[in-house]
């Protein structure tokens, strides 16, 4: 975490015992930085072959532990419980690579994996929940636990408890029995269905070659039973049905292993210790720990965000997210000085200035009570901007030379509307080269995005041309985006300029008409990346109209991708006043007459797509009448037909929709109680009727993005008013 893998490398290739689990293990994680900082395939199957042997050798070493009575014995956690850490981290890892990889099939294993390293963490939380209920109990009761704690202060070692369990070998027979009983339970019933692979925790199973896959028990978990999807995908090159497949058998006995994520009850006891507690005197029950918040943490918070697109992949993995749980855990498990606190962090602001700056519908930070009215807590799904800039400051001191950290300080002043500061970073950070080909690629990714929200175009451009050498992840986005960037500075290029003009113009031709050339060589679970298809169909689109009209490329690009490519990428929250108002200006140019002689018969898609990003600039400069009329009158009032088929763009109006929810999100405190406004549940109220119709739109191309959106905004809309019943 401090852009030195190979110094990682060398370590972990000497010591003792370079093969055990934990060498593997980190062996793993460093190819799987590298795959997915990159995504470059060679180092994906790296990662993917080292993980599957770090799996193999956890489940080995997981088995020899739990017959040695000399390993270490944890008064809180199973025996054998960091074997079954590692191999459950390796699957998740492996998971992610799986997904990111082209193959539908390691794609749909990936998601399996996911259920199988979910019963390990689920049984590893169980395990602590167990450990501080009876603590609790146990402390409730005064059964000594003042005279055990004080005792285990001062002895560290595992002849004593830490928290009070008593003393000896007897203390810790007593402590493990409920606890083994309670995963042996769970390991009973998943053995007792033989048709389903997948072991509970503490008997993790590393043989995926016969992994099978089935749906989950829907009704096991009272949520509606969702209809069976019928459509086709393909599988090396052989299209079958999925209705055929085994995913789609209604077998209630395979699914008995798999629990929901737990709501937290009251009687639900956190293991919420600070790194210097007693409770955490042995090195291995710290790993244990920040391990399992990490990877827990990680896997509800991704469940969650889901798209409705995907809705359909939560049958392959058999339970839901939990985004507010899973965030606590990941800021848990940061607070130690450990490989698992490290990646803790980086998720979290990865989380807040990446995936929550996408959204624009979030919880507020507000303060709650906690249940024992003594301590107060905020709320982490919103954005806790003095928590996450003490969290970076944490993280820079401990790993001072990584660049990585720069990224996020950085895209943390984008997140505060602050760009100018924002490149600074990122052309200080380019200034000393990291190491890490992957790294450098990101910075200059993030400085071609910032660059793009305050219209640097030159820049701009510059930036995503050079993304295409140090990462070939989606060359169709470098090209077609660097083409925007010129189409803007040939229409702000004076007439009387003509040869700066004509270079611009031929610039984002060549770029523009390129992009399309690279689409198809990656692709997501199988198929075509959506965004790919976008590109595609819009050059078409252009080339269509160019030919119709008889005019060049360049003159028959419609309303400025730029500002789209702005809008998809959330730009506009990132910007201030003056930059927003440069916005305005440039979208101007399709509709104010002598720049676009054209406009007027423009199309309805066109002038759909001006109306949006017009209406989403005024709503951020808080100008929510205006931007409620432009919607109204430019796309909602549109007929749907005349926005979708053909070469036309299919987005606006769901974006539309979207779009009131926002506004009526952003004015629901504006309610004066006079009876004059409306209140600030109306708002909510009609916030959340705009949202679910966007939810039910048709599919379209850039569903699953602006889908991400809508989930984190459908499940803020819930969070609210689950807050409001307890008022």
């Amino acid at each position: 975490m401090n852009d030195d893998l190979q110094a990682a490398e060398d370590g972990l290739a000497h010591g003792p015992d370079p093969n055990s689990s934990f060498h593997k293990l980190g062996k793993g994680m460093i190819a799987f930085l590298r795959a997915t900082f990159g995504f470059e395939p060679e180092i994906m199957r790296e990662a993917s072959d080292r993980l599957a042997d770090a799996e193999t050798t956890a489940s080995a070493d997981h088995r020899k532990a739990q017959r040695d009575s000399h390993v270490h014995r944890s008064p809180i956690y199973p025996p054998g419980s960091e074997f079954a850490l590692c191999h459950a981290q390796s699957q998740l890892m492996s998971a992610v690579v799986g997904v990111l990889s082209e193959s539908l099939t390691e794609s749909i294993r990936g998601f399996y994996k996911l259920r199988k390293a979910f019963v390990t963490l689920d049984g590893i939380l169980d395990a602590e929940n167990m450990y501080m209920r009876v603590l609790s109990a146990q402390s409730l009761e005064g059964q000594r636990s003042a005279e055990s704690l004080r005792s285990t202060r001062s002895a560290r070692s595992m002849k004593g408890l830490p928290g009070g369990f008593g003393d000896g070998a007897a203390g810790i027979k007593r402590q493990e029995k409920p606890l083994l009983d309670t995963v042996r339970q769970n390991e009973a019933r998943a053995a007792a269905t033989a048709s389903t692979p997948a072991k509970t925790h503490p008997a993790p199973e590393d043989d995926d070659a016969d992994d099978e896959f089935y749906d989950a028990d829907e009704a096991h978990y009272e949520t509606p039973k969702m209809e069976a999807y019928t459509g086709h995908i393909e599988i090396d090159g052989i299209t079958k049905s999925l209705a055929e497949s085994s995913l789609d058998q209604d077998d209630t006995n395979d699914h008995q292993d798999l629990p929901p994520p737990k709501a937290l009850s009251p009687d639900h006891q956190i293991l919420d210790h600070d790194p210097d507690s007693d409770v955490f005197s042995n090195p291995i029950d710290v790993f244990i720990h920040s391990g399992a918040n990490l990877y827990f943490g990680l896997l509800l918070v991704m469940i969650s965000m889901i798209p409705p697109a995907f809705s359909k992949l939560l049958l392959i993995i058999g339970f839901h997210g939990d985004r507010d749980r899973g965030l606590r855990l990941l800021w848990q498990a940061s607070k130690f000085h450990n490989i698992n606190g490290a990646m803790a962090g980086l998720s979290l602001l990865g989380y807040y200035n990446a995936v929550a700056g996408f959204a624009d519908i979030l919880p507020e930070p507000s303060i709650t009570t906690t249940s024992d009215n003594n301590t107060i807590q905020p709320d982490i799904q919103g954005y806790p901007k003095e928590r996450c800039e003490a969290l970076l400051k944490d993280m820079r001191t401990r790993h001072p030379e990584s660049h990585i950290w720069l990224l996020e300080e950085a895209r943390m002043q984008a997140m505060n509307r602050r760009l100018s500061a924002s490149l600074s970073i990122l052309e200080s950070s380019s200034k000393t080269k990291s190491p890490l080909k992957q790294v450098e690629a990101l910075n200059m990714f993030e400085k071609g995005l910032q660059a793009m929200y305050i219209h640097d175009y030159a820049l701009c451009a510059e930036s995503f041309i050079k993304c295409v050498k140090l990462n070939n992840w989606s060359h169709v986005l470098y090209y077609y985006i660097a083409g925007a960037a010129h189409v803007e500075m040939y229409r702000q290029c004076p007439v009387a300029e003509e040869v700066k003009r004509e270079k611009n113009a031929e610039k984002a031709t060549e770029y523009l008409r390129h992009a399309p050339q690279h689409a198809g060589k990656k692709k997501f679970m199988a198929r075509q990346l959506p965004f790919d298809v976008f590109v595609t169909r819009k050059i078409r689109k252009w080339e269509a109209r160019a030919a119709e009209r008889g005019v060049a490329f360049i003159d028959a690009v419609g309303v400025s991708p730029l500002e789209e490519m702005i809008l998809f990428w959330n730009g506009y929250r990132r910007m201030d006043d003056g930059q927003l108002r440069t916005s305005m200006d440039n979208l101007a140019w399709s509709d104010e007459g002598t720049s676009n002689v054209v406009w007027a018969k423009e199309a309805k898609d066109e002038k759909a797509i001006l109306a949006v990003l017009r209406a989403a600039t005024l709503r951020n400069l808080r100008r929510w009448d205006e931007a409620v009329n432009v919607l109204r009158s430019g796309v909602l009032g549109v007929d749907k037909r005349e926005l979708k088929g053909g070469l036309r763009d299919d987005w606006a109006g769901r974006v539309a929709h979207y779009e009131m929810g926002v506004i009526c999100w952003m004015r629901r405190k504006e309610g004066d109680g006079d009876g004059k406004k409306k209140t600030e549940e109306e708002w909510v109220k009609e916030c959340g009727g705009w949202i679910d119709k966007a939810a039910k739109w048709e599919s379209y191309e850039l569903d699953a993005r602006f889908g991400l959106k809508i989930t984190t905004a459908q499940d803020t809309i819930k969070k609210y008013w689950e807050g409001r019943k307890g008022l």
